[in-house]
């Protein structure tokens, strides 16, 4: 059988700062702060994993904002979808194979 290993692994929270401070000061993880593309990254070292975090893309109304994505051409991997009470997301695909999540807490 193959032996697997954990290349890295992505947390994805509304506030990456307080997120790393909390794994810094419970956990004992390395944060390691950078630039990416003109924007700051936060990424984690911990128990030699590596930790990317990165901020949820939150809106408001994903059924419009999906239509309005799809007239643009974007590919969705997952259509949007109730995750619990008062809170659906999608998925979709961008340059690269990146997926990313949108969030939206403000359904009725």
């Amino acid at each position: 059988m193959p032996k697997y290993t954990w290349d890295h692994i992505h947390l994805r929270t509304a506030n990456p700062e307080a997120t790393a401070q909390w794994y810094e000061r419970m956990l004992g993880a390395e944060v390691i702060r950078s630039m990416q593309q003109g924007k700051p990254r936060i990424d984690l070292k911990l128990g030699g994993a590596n930790i990317f975090i990165a901020q949820v893309l939150t809106v408001s109304g994903i059924d419009a904002v999906v239509a309005d994505l799809k007239a643009k051409g974007v590919e969705f991997t997952r259509e949007p979808t109730t995750v619990r009470p008062g809170v659906r997301v999608a998925f979709l695909r961008a340059p690269e194979g990146v997926s990313i999540e949108l969030l939206d807490r403000n359904i009725a």
